[in-house]
């Protein structure tokens, strides 16, 4: 690619960012109520996300030893019971994160 083409490249994907993140308030602007379905979507996407995490996450795990399984399966079940108890998704990431780091440092 030459410097024409990333630069084009560039300005439509922030033009399409910008869009997709404005447009919510645009369409919704002026006191006006989201339909029942944007609601819902809204508060189903977080769930919907840390579900596409997790399997993408476990995507590789083999089963040949408790090495290869372990760590990824502490890691989900730290991610788990943290955000039952405290219900903060960035306190559920970080802690699964270092239980996972921790063990595949200590079990391999």
């Amino acid at each position: 690619m030459n410097s024409i083409q990333i630069l084009v490249t560039i300005l439509i994907a922030s033009a399409v960012t910008i869009l997709t993140r404005a447009l919510p308030f645009w369409v919704f602007s002026g006191g006006r109520k989201p339909p029942a379905f944007i609601t819902w979507l809204g508060a189903q996407l977080p769930r919907a996300v840390m579900l596409m995490l997790v399997v993408y996450c476990l995507r590789d795990v083999r089963f040949d030893g408790a090495q290869q399984w372990l760590p990824a399966f502490c890691g989900v079940a730290a991610a788990v019971l943290l955000h039952v108890w405290k219900r903060r998704m960035i306190l559920s990431i970080a802690g699964a994160t270092a239980v996972y780091m921790a063990l595949i440092r200590v079990i391999v």
